[in-house]
């Protein structure tokens, strides 16, 4: 491990900080601009499913890409593609074309960039950083991009009263070109072995193997098992709580803003208590606490009629957001081969990618029919009992224990 780790990790997350940022400033301009527009829940729907099903189908690709190539100029490339992308967009909305249509289309393409971005990402930085400092550092980037989610609705909302939008997409180019020469100029990442070798195999043998190694892998399969499930029943809270808020304690947009930053400040706090505290010696123990708090919150969304107290469990579920991903992602950063982290990552973009559209399809069409809170209190108490198999899973509880006592 290079001794100059720790600079190197700041430049690098420093990189995607500012990227993030413009990224995110963008999406809300783009979602609130179409929502400003044609007032139309079909056009949102389409929206969304231009920001998810790219990163679906390209990410068995660019896990095996982030396995087969230099993780570093994958991701700067894929920096550079969207920031492209929205300069091109920037000058059409200047010049006055500004169909909805080219918004869909640069929102697929930068979800496409986020697809390779992905696991490119999950599989550099155990190449950056110790293994005994993985938890610390991804929890301090969990807190790190929760800062990044709360600034950025209030910003770009702020801009979009004072400046058009091309202004906005200017401002990605920007952060994106700043990224972009970051990593290019000053952050020296060895390139991992297998990005070294002669390929002698296809892209799709490639993808077979990295599905197989999924299949034989006892932990990872159990693990994407938990989280396709997790990612299903967690629909509702994720993209029917806006609705609820409206249907239920009124229209009012201040409403909708607190619910939101209430929401970020939970995730930049469990960030924080992560990157401090580290978690149970058990890292499965870590995540099984953060599922409760999720499904019991979850739950108490559905039963209370009090706008403050609504807002203290939003909080609540925020806050074990962080708790659950940040030994989530170390253990697959310290259980899967370097060779097939990319693979594994990308597998799990797909999935992230999917189960939680697949939820809105169920969920969306249902909550016309059946009351939001009774969908919260349905899936908080699947997410509460779903806890109780992780923890009775031997193959997930010997996975979780500290690598001293067991096998890597």
């Amino acid at each position: 491990m290079d001794k100059n780790w720790k600079k190197n990790i700041v430049l690098f997350l420093t990189s995607q900080t500012i990227s993030l940022f413009g990224s995110t400033l963008v999406q809300y301009a783009i979602g609130w601009y179409i929502t400003l527009k044609t007032q139309s829940g079909v056009m949102m729907t389409i929206s969304i499913i231009c920001g998810f099903l790219p990163t679906f189908f390209l990410s068995p690709f660019a896990g095996v890409w982030a396995d087969r190539y230099n993780r570093k100029m994958l991701i700067i490339l894929s920096d550079s593609m969207i920031a492209i992308a929205t300069l091109i967009l920037a000058i059409l909305f200047f010049m006055g074309y500004n169909s909805l249509w080219l918004l869909f289309v640069a929102s697929a393409i930068r979800a496409l960039g986020a697809g390779v971005q992905t696991p490119a990402i999950g599989a550099l930085i155990p190449q950056l950083v110790p293994e005994d400092k993985l938890t610390k550092v991804n929890g301090t980037n969990s807190s790190i991009q929760s800062l990044v989610m709360l600034a950025s609705p209030m910003l770009s909302g702020a801009l979009l009263t004072v400046a058009t939008i091309e202004t906005i997409f200017f401002i990605d180019v920007i952060t994106a070109a700043i990224a972009v020469i970051t990593l290019l100029l000053f952050l020296n990442v060895p390139v991992h072995a297998k990005a070294l070798e002669k390929q002698t195999t296809s892209y799709l043998s490639d993808m077979h193997e990295g599905f197989n190694y999924i299949k034989n892998h006892e932990y990872v399969k159990k693990f994407f098992l938990f989280c396709g499930i997790f990612f299903l029943f967690a629909a509702p809270v994720a993209f029917l709580t806006p609705l609820q808020v409206t249907r239920s304690f009124g229209h009012d947009v201040w409403r909708l803003t607190a619910v939101e930053m209430t929401f970020s400040v939970g995730m930049m706090v469990g960030g924080i208590v992560m990157a401090s505290w580290g978690g149970f010696k058990n890292k499965v123990h870590t995540m099984v606490l953060s599922n409760l708090i999720i499904g019991a919150g979850t739950f108490a969304l559905g039963a209370i009629s009090v706008f403050w107290i609504y807002l203290i469990f939003i909080g609540l579920v925020g806050l074990a957001m962080p708790i659950f991903n940040t030994p989530a992602t170390v253990l697959l950063q310290e259980k899967v081969e370097e060779e097939f982290l990319g693979r594994v990552f990308g597998v799990l973009g797909m999935i992230s990618s999917i189960m939680m559209p697949l939820g809105m399809l169920v969920f969306g069409p249902i909550s016309d029919f059946i009351k939001i809170e009774w969908l919260l209190i349905g899936s908080g108490l699947v997410l509460f009992v779903m806890s109780f198999f992780m923890l009775g899973s031997k193959v997930m509880i010997e996975a979780g224990k500290p690598i001293s006592n067991c096998e890597n």
